[in-house]
């Protein structure tokens, strides 16, 4: 499970050999600032060029390349949005590693309590990242089209679950989905997701209930992974379908849209 880290925590031990920081913004957002001995890994180089997740061993390797082993804390954070400290951390977790943290502040909060930033670029020692892949944390496209019970929960804008969006070929969802845009899982004040019983309360709203198990979904699963972090930190039996939605609608499968 992934831990949800508060700022002190983390300074705390920035200086220690047992953790290593993973900053999984862009380049560029990298280099305008970032945590003490923070490696830039981005998010983005998870994915192929046509948006699908490398295979393990792939993911592995970035990993391994990043400095990290199996014997460090791996501590990741994100600027407001959260989409790829959320991936990165359940990547982590997909692959196995027992101990995964992820700062409850954002970069921003981090920035605004006067934390000392860095500037430049931390070069890595490359690793050996062993994987041991925990499956249930992951749902794929079969998953989806045999959930049984599971409730599907979109986690994109309105706009697209409705159809109104032009960034899809076959605008719509998956039939069936539920929707909660991923910024509403966010919480205030660079709080990196919202209170517990207001996400509880958002989830009530569209019929999803403690003891459900729930897949969350968006267009290519990096948002989706913030849905994923918000429900597992209450208790859910949740997986993430990172195919989501350009798979399934790329295979022909059917959609619904919304008048």
């Amino acid at each position: 499970m992934v831990r949800l880290i508060d700022a002190a925590w983390i300074e705390e031990r920035l200086d220690t050999p047992e953790v290593l920081v993973l900053d999984p913004r862009s380049r560029m957002k990298y280099l305008q600032g970032h945590l003490k001995g923070a490696i830039n890994l981005p998010a983005t180089r998870f994915f192929d060029s046509e948006g699908r997740l490398l295979p393990s061993l792939e993911l592995g390797e970035i990993l391994g390349s990043g400095g990290l082993t199996d014997t460090k804390i791996p501590i990741t954070y994100d600027s407001y949005d959260g989409q790829k400290g959320a991936l990165v951390a359940w990547v982590l977790e997909y692959l196995g590693h027992s101990d995964v943290c992820l700062m409850d502040t954002f970069y921003e909060g981090w920035a605004a309590q006067g934390n000392e930033l860095f500037y430049r670029p931390v070069v890595p020692t490359r690793q050996e990242f062993p994987i041991h892949e925990v499956p249930n944390v992951r749902a794929e496209l079969r998953d989806v089209q045999n959930q049984g019970e599971a409730k599907l929960l979109d986690v994109r804008s309105a706009e697209e679950f409705k159809g109104q969006s032009e960034m899809d070929v076959r605008p719509g969802h998956i039939p069936g989905a539920i929707n909660i845009p991923w910024l509403e899982f966010l919480g205030v004040n660079h709080h990196y997701l919202d209170s517990m019983d207001g996400i509880r309360q958002r989830l009530s709203t569209v019929g999803i209930s403690e003891g459900d198990s729930v897949i969350t979904c968006c267009r290519l699963g990096m948002r989706a992974a913030v849905g994923y972090l918000a429900l597992q930190q209450l208790g859910y039996n949740v997986r993430l379908y990172d195919g989501s939605y350009a798979e399934w609608a790329g295979s022909g499968l059917p959609i619904e849209s919304c008048d």
